[in-house]
């Protein structure tokens, strides 16, 4: 839930990702005060009753990110301890932190992943990292943003987690059609891989700004098709915003943390809170 008023995450609570740690799941989710984004850490034994840690990641106007967002990002693990990438800056790009316990984080100095060239798809933002491991490779599936704000899918390659290649296959999930639900942006995407195919939830935009979740499948993460379904809240503070999937992928099930809010707006402000679903 949201913090009391005041507090750093008081506004709005969205955007987690969650990673198995030993016996303990860990969330870095997003926080919102009504001013700035930052990045959280909570801990939970079940998955469903979670302890806050406490803030972990802020923006610093002294460098490439500015003073509004260093949140929104994904988490994986390595022999290191855990890699978080996250979106920060103005035009908006992809950071990176790395922590060997979850609680004490040091920043790369610079974006690991730039805004595209002048006239492509990602030319005026790249957001919304999710990152998983596949074989020796990372893989970093965004949202990029062209100069019409057009909001779709692509993908990027790194060996080492930290110099990454976007794909020439880009972008690899366009926008629906006039009047489907996500004819007015794509974001979000949480990628897994089950029963021979790799599997994509995402956010999706309507004309009236609700976000509900649709799904995709892939046979190889780079060439996608979008499935006939699509997900949205059923209890008042998930009805209007279904957003923001994080997957983990054990013991035969998946499990789906969201967010979810009952205000439909692009961005905050929303009510945002965190959800759990299991998929079957």
């Amino acid at each position: 839930m949201r913090g009391g008023p005041g507090d750093w995450d008081g506004v709005d609570v969205l955007n987690p990702s969650v990673i198995r740690q030993g016996d303990a799941y860990y969330n870095l989710y997003s926080g919102y005060d009504g001013k700035t984004w930052h990045t959280g850490l909570a801990v939970s034994a079940d998955g469903i009753a979670w302890h806050k840690e406490g803030k972990i990641l802020s923006p610093d106007p002294r460098t490439w990110e500015g003073d509004a967002i260093a949140a929104n990002g994904s988490a994986v693990t390595d022999q290191s301890g855990i890699l978080y990438y996250y979106q920060a800056g103005f035009p908006v790009r992809i950071g990176l932190a790395r922590s060997a316990n979850g609680h004490q984080w040091q920043k790369n100095g610079s974006p690991v992943l730039e805004v595209g060239p002048r006239g492509s798809w990602d030319e005026r933002g790249v957001a919304d990292p999710y990152v998983i491991r596949a074989g020796s490779n990372y893989y970093m599936f965004y949202l990029g943003q062209d100069r019409a704000r057009r909001q779709r899918l692509g993908v990027a390659m790194s060996d080492d987690g930290l110099v990454w290649y976007k794909l020439r296959q880009n972008p690899i999930l366009e926008l629906g059609s006039y009047g489907a639900f996500d004819e007015n942006g794509l974001g979000e995407p949480a990628v897994f891989v089950s029963h021979g195919y790799h599997w994509m939830l995402y956010t999706g935009r309507d004309r009236n700004e609700f976000r509900r979740m649709g799904m995709a499948r892939s046979r190889d993460g780079v060439h996608w098709e979008k499935v006939p379904v699509v997900f949205q809240g059923d209890q008042p503070w998930d009805a209007k915003v279904l957003c923001d999937a994080s997957v983990v992928n054990e013991d035969h099930r998946v499990l789906v943390w969201f967010g979810g809010g009952d205000v439909p707006r692009p961005d905050q402000n929303i009510h945002g809170q965190i959800g759990l679903a299991e998929m079957r």
